[in-house]
């Protein structure tokens, strides 16, 4: 018994860093949903709900390749000496 009230800050400590912990998480969440996800259902999402743009087709993006789809791939074209992940020649 004299052992654990020995290291009872420590463990005082370690709820408080744990509860700390949750809440900047829980606070990043409420500020991701009202900052960033009720501001895309009421433009992006209404818009589409409404017929201003074009219906979201998942395999339209399928089809496509990364590069395709806008994205640089680095590694695509290396320049220098060494062993790249990515070769073109397949």
């Amino acid at each position: 018994m004299l052992t654990v009230l020995a290291l009872w800050p420590f463990y005082q400590f370690l709820w408080f860093v744990f509860f700390l912990t949750m809440f900047l998480i829980g606070f990043w969440c409420i500020f991701m949903f009202f900052g960033v996800v009720i501001p895309m259902w009421l433009t992006q999402g209404l818009a589409e709900y409404f017929g201003k743009t074009k219906p979201f087709d998942p395999e339209d993006i399928r089809r496509r390749t990364v590069v395709e789809q806008g994205a640089e791939v680095i590694y695509s074209n290396p320049k220098g000496e060494g062993p790249f992940i990515h070769h073109d020649h397949h």
